[in-house]
Order: structure tokens, then sequence, then C-alpha cells
């Protein structure tokens, strides 16, 4: 691996120019792709094999035309103070209004509150359902344009007039300030870290080409797809931190090697040859973590799983092509290590010829020294923020969640505020009575049945079919969409549906967008161990590969599930409890999102050994050199403690960027991995590791003889480079150029 990544390496410094230009005309393709390809709303939504699926499925089949899993809007009129809607002047307001909001061509129908029973008991609200003919994602603009300037009509009349459901795909505010402070933050870590403007500004650009490249690739392809924002958003948050990182990397031991007095195609050749091999290894891991989300068999998981994967894949290429080619254009602007440019400084002073120790040898030090008091603070320490994990409620946002000055979340308020929380999230009950002898018996049957539930407000006459084979009965509930009340209703509903079932032949099955989202929630629960076990054993297996080791992966995986542990605590802390929430922007705290648990194990784990393979590589590397175990991970301190630290704060700030977003699922994810990283890299692989290491001595790089001989020899710690560079290895030709140090 090291020699082959060699090569490649000074091949793209000697080729330079049409290195360049190879990924120049990639950005400049998929950005033509991106222009011309139609426009894309956000992914459908559906989890194949569960109930509420099966049921939305199966009105599809009996129902024909009624567009079951076509989109919906809810417009809740409120009149004005000292006033009711059944008043002549607000009733002709709603009257002419509902009659607007029917005149679009994708409009299947709209309820009139004063027919349907759409009142609040005290007269003060009424609402109007819109069913269209197609899902929200195939929603004409046309269509939600009339369905705005109709409500405007009716606020200019008088009345308070608010919007609701999954017609209006309101589009989320992205971050772009945060991400822009994201971004200023890294450009300062980078120029601290590598002394210069030059050398700083390669990782930032190469990164930008290759997220330029990703996401206007994921744009190209979305419609065709079916890829929504939230894909392009993950692509944009994971290639953006890890194309700083892995470009970081590179130039850091780039800059070392011309500390060591070679000319500037060979440290070129080494840093990829190993740093590089780093960098592969790493974006592998992160790789097998979001591309193994597809094992969930959730469409809209594995797309974003999958096109984030691509996104990295990019970053590596990038990384070991682009990052050699613009460092030959850079030449003497970028300087050895130790030295610093005119922005920062002269080169640093030594003392007696010997270079006084940096930050990270003093607290490897200091660790290797006292490794049980180390290890027990960092274990309790973290095991303290994961506390709140154990009152982890799973649920999908809302409306509810929604910021308080969204049309939505103004509906969602009305709605809760005249018939109480549960209108917002109606259950939707498909009777299945083509095997049972009398139709409607069964269907008054689960009518009665579901009646005498607790937590229910109504319960709608059955509607049959035009084959009289199949109903639709909608239920109330009397709690908001994402409570745990809800939640037991519809396992209540279920549960009498099986004994109705036994008595009448007819399937009863619970959907509607609230059953949906309970549904997925049990699913990802259900997934989590298999993926946990697929995710962290493959990785498992090629971290013994990379390091020869079996308790150094081991150690990595535990330190990997502590950090994530934590983690998940603060976001339970901040979204669900509300601790801190309004630094951040929550408005409203309730269940953590149903994807956050295992995207977190997903994207962390990737993460998480990004920094376990590129700091202990340094510690093997200097093992395998003849260090003794404990000297082996000062070293490893030494050279990579720093760039380790750069790259964890760099990936911090830009997923902290994301944090600003309107939209609920985004903050949580930024807030979430920002933390995540925070906990990983400071914490586990820079307190945590080294301690343990420091205590198992030699045992940590034990590999039994027979494992030793059948794992492939990846040479990520460069071994095979070191007769390189001598000078039966170096071409007399070359124009080669020293470097004083």
């Amino acid at each position: 691996m090291a020699s082959f990544l060699y090569r490649l390496g000074r091949l793209a410094f000697r080729r330079r120019h049409f290195v360049a230009l190879l990924w120049v005309a990639l950005l400049t393709l998929a950005g033509v792709g991106a222009a011309s390809a139609p426009a894309a709303g956000s992914t459908s939504f559906s989890i194949p094999g569960v109930e509420a699926q099966k049921a939305f499925d199966l009105l599809e089949q009996r129902f024909p035309g009624a567009s079951a899993d076509g989109a919906t809007a809810n417009v809740v009129f409120k009149a004005p103070a000292g006033e009711k809607m059944t008043d002549a002047a607000n009733k002709a307001t709603v009257a002419k209004t509902v009659k607007a909001l029917g005149d679009g061509s994708e409009v299947v129908s709209v309820t009139d509150p004063f027919t349907k029973n759409a009142v609040s008991k005290d007269g003060t609200v009424a609402y109007s359902s819109v069913k269209y003919t197609v899902s929200s994602v195939e929603l004409k603009d046309s269509s939600r344009d009339t369905l705005e300037t109709t409500v405007d009509k009716a606020r200019d009349a008088g009345l308070t007039v608010e919007m609701g459901g999954d017609a209006l795909q309101a589009q989320p505010e992205q971050a772009a300030t945060g991400e822009i402070i994201g971004l200023a933050i890294a450009a300062v870590v980078l120029v601290v870290t590598l002394g210069s403007l030059v050398a700083a500004g390669l990782p930032l650009l190469t990164a930008i080409v290759g997220v330029g490249i990703g996401v206007a690739t994921i744009t190209s392809l979305a419609s065709a797809l079916d890829l929504g924002d939230s894909t392009s958003t993950l692509a944009l948050m994971i290639g953006l931190a890890v194309g700083i990182d892995y470009a970081l990397f590179i130039v850091s031991r780039y800059r070392a090697e011309l500390a060591e007095g070679r000319d500037r195609e060979e440290a070129v050749g080494r840093a990829v040859g190993t740093a590089g091999s780093a960098v592969v290894f790493a974006g592998l891991t992160v790789v097998i973590a979001l591309a193994g989300l597809a094992v969930v068999n959730v469409p809209m998981l594995t797309k974003m799983g999958l096109a984030a994967a691509g996104t990295v894949v990019i970053a590596v290429l990038i990384a070991l092509t682009m990052i050699p080619a613009l460092l030959g254009y850079a030449g003497r602007k970028i300087r050895p290590a130790g030295q610093k440019g005119k922005l920062l400084g002269r080169r640093t002073a030594k003392t007696s010829g010997v270079a006084k120790p940096n930050m990270g040898t003093r607290w490897a030090s200091f660790v290797v020294r006292r490794p049980v008091a180390v290890l027990l603070i960092g274990v309790v320490g973290l095991g303290a923020m994961a506390l709140p994990a154990t009152q982890l409620e799973l649920g999908l946002p809302d409306d509810g969640t929604q910021p308080t000055s969204t049309t939505q979340r103004k509906a969602y308020d009305l709605l809760s505020e005249g018939f109480g929380p549960g209108f917002n999230g109606p259950l939707m009950l498909v009777v299945d009575a083509k095997g049972s002898a009398d139709p409607k018996a069964a269907a008054t049957a689960v009518t009665d049945e579901v009646k005498g539930l607790k937590d229910v407000v109504t319960v709608s006459p059955a509607q049959f079919n035009k084959s009289g084979d199949t109903a639709m009965i909608t239920v109330v509930p009397e709690s908001k969409p994402s409570s745990t009340q809800t939640e037991d209703l519809v396992h209540s509903i279920r549960d009498a549906g099986a004994g109705v079932r036994a008595d009448t032949d007819a399937r009863v099955l619970v959907t509607g967008t609230t059953a949906m989202n309970i549904d997925f929630s049990q699913k990802l629960n259900d997934a989590l161990i298999p993926y946990l076990a697929l995710v962290v054993g493959l990785a498992f297996l090629l971290l013994i590969v990379i390091f020869r080791s079996i308790l150094v992966p081991l150690k990595a995986a535990l330190g990997f599930l502590l950090s994530v542990l934590a983690a998940l605590g603060a976001v339970v802390a901040v979204f669900q409890w509300g601790w801190l929430a309004g630094l951040i922007g929550v408005e409203e705290t309730g269940p953590i999102m149903s994807m956050m648990p295992i995207f977190m194990v997903g994207v962390v784990f990737g993460l998480a050994m990004d920094y376990e393979v590129f700091l202990v590589t340094r510690m093997r590397e200097a093992y395998v050199h003849g260090e003794r175990p404990t000297e082996a991970v000062v070293t490893g301190f030494k050279y990579g403690a720093r760039v380790v630290a750069a790259a964890a704060v760099i990936m911090m700030a830009v997923f902290s960027g994301f944090i600003g977003s309107s939209e609920s699922m985004i903050k949580m994810i930024g807030f979430g991995l920002a933390i995540a990283v925070f906990f990983d890299a400071f914490i586990v692989r820079m307190t945590i590791v080294p301690a343990v290491l420091a205590l198992l001595g030699k045992r940590a790089w034990w590999l039994p003889k027979w494992l030793d001989r059948a794992l492939p020899n990846v040479d990520v710690e460069g071994e095979g480079l070191r007769t390189r560079g001598t000078a039966k290895d170096t071409d007399p030709d070359e124009d080669r150029e020293l470097v004083r140090v």
C-alpha cells in the first residue's frame, strides 16, 4: 500500500498540470449536470415491511384515485376577538376560501368546516382539509402558490388563517452564516497548525472542490433517484469535514518530511505513502459506516448514506492526487515543519540542538506516568455524560417542532387550541374485509372496539370503497402525535384488531403519518444492533489488518461506544430536556429524531476511526522502528497530537455551522456530531487511548503468529519506504531542490 501510494504521490507531483486539469474538468462536468438537471423536492418517505406502509399500499389498490399517499394541507381559521366563525361574514369568507381552494388541477377534495363538523366547541376555530392527487414531492409549485394566495385573501378579510401539512414542504433555511463561520474557524486553525496562508489554503481548496463535485453530482441525480435536500446537506457536512482533515494530515506529513531534509518530490511521495495510507483506511471505515445504513432497509437512509459515502471517496481521491499536485505548484511557499512564515514569525528556536517538547509530548508523558487515574477520570466523565441517554425517547419531527414563527407551527397550535392536540395527527384505520362474510358488520365491530379504548376523542363512520370490501376509519387521539400516549393507542388498536380478525376474518391495519412515524422508530430500533454488529465487525477486521493487533482494535471499538453514548446523552439533555436549548435555538423540546441513534452510530464510528488510525499508526510506526511501548505512545503524540487536535476542531467547527439550520433534523445532527467529535477526539483518543496503551505495554501489539501469517501486509507505517530516497533511487537527471532546515 505505502509503496503504491508513494509512487502515486510522486506521479501527481510531476504531472501536476494534468491532475489539476482533471479535477477542474470533473468539477465543471458535475456543475453543468447540476445546472441542467430537473429540480427535485424532498425524497419520498416509504418503509418497506411495516404495517403502516402495507396499509398505504392496500389503499392504493382498493381505493384507486383516492391518492392515499397524496399531499394534504390543513387551512385553519380563527375568528377575530369577540367574534365566532359561525358569524355570517366569517362564514361567507370561509365558503369563498373553500371554493377557491378546490379550483386547483391537482386537488382531489376540500372539506367544508360547517358540513364536516370541523368547528371548535367555542366557535372560534375552524379548519378545512385539502387533499391532492400527488405526493408532496410531485406537487407543482403552482398548486402551492394557489394555496398561499387563497389564504392571503382570507387574511385580508380579517380572519387569522394559518396552514399546515406536508403540502407546504417549506424549504429549510440553510445555515449559511453558520457554515461560513465554521469555515472561517477552520481556516484560522489551519493557519496556526501549518504556519502559512498557502499551506492552510490547500486543504480548504481541495475540500471545496471535493464537496462541489459530490453535491453537484447528487443534485444532477436528485430527480432520477428521488434524492431529497437532506441527502445533499449530509454529503456537504461529511464531505467538507473529512476533506479538510484528510488534506491536513498529508500536508502536515509533507512538512515533516521536508524537515528531515528530503527534496520536495521525495517528501510528497513519502507523505502520500504514509499519511496517505492512513487516509485510505480511515476513509474506508467512514464509507463502511455510511454505506452500512443500507441494512436498515429504509430507502431514505440508504440514499443518504450512499451519497455521503460517495463524497468521502471523492475526498480520499483528492487528498491522494490533487494535494500532491498543488504542493508542486506551491513550491517553497510550503515550509518545513519547525519553520513558519512571516505571518506567524520565523523558525522555532532550539536549545542545545534539542527541540523543546511540544504540548502533545508533554500531555502523553503525563498520561503514561499516571494511566490509571487518567483512565478512570475519562471513563467516569463520559459515563456521567451518557446517563441522560437512558431516558431517550424517539419520534419524528412534526409541525409542532417547527419554529414558532412559521405558519405550520401556528396552524398546529391553533388546531390544538380549538380541537385538542390529537387533531394534528389523526390515525387512519384500514379494514380489509375481503375475506369477511359481512364487511359492514366487521367495520362496525372495529368502530365499537376503538371507541372503547383510552385516549380516543372521536371515531369517524366507516367509508367503504366501490367494491364494498375495504373501509377507512379515522381516529382522533387525545394526545399530540409525538407523545407516548398516542404510541400506546396505536399498539392498543392493533391488539384490538387481532381480536376483531379472529371474530370476523377482517384484517385491521393502522396507518397515517403518526403511525408511520411510530413504525419507523420501531424499525430503526430493531435494526440498531444488527447494524452496529455489521459496521463494528467489519471495521474491527480492517483495524486488525492495519495495526496487526487484537487489543488495539478492541479498545478502539469500546472507546467509540463510550463516546457515542455520551454524545447521545448530550443530545437528550438539550433537545429532549431543554438544557441550554435557548443557546442553540431549540424552540420546542420533544422526542429525539428516530434515526438519530443509528445515524450517529454510523457517522461517529467512521469519524472516530479516523482519529484512531491517524494517531495510533504513528505510535505503531515508532514501535515497529524499535521504540519501547511507552516511548512509542509519546512519539505518536509528538507528531500526531497537534494535527489530530486541529482536525477535530475543524470538524467540530464545520458540524457546528449546521446548528443554525431551521430544520430540526439538521440542527440535531449538527449538534450531535460536533459534541461526539469533541468527546471522541479529546477524551477517548487523546486521553483514554494512551492510558490504555500504557497499561497494556507490549501486549497491545500482540497478534497470534498464525493470524500474522494469514493477514495481508498493507504496510501503513511505510516500512517499505525506508530504503527509498537513497542515491541509487534518485534520478541524477532530475532537478532536485535542496531544503535547509
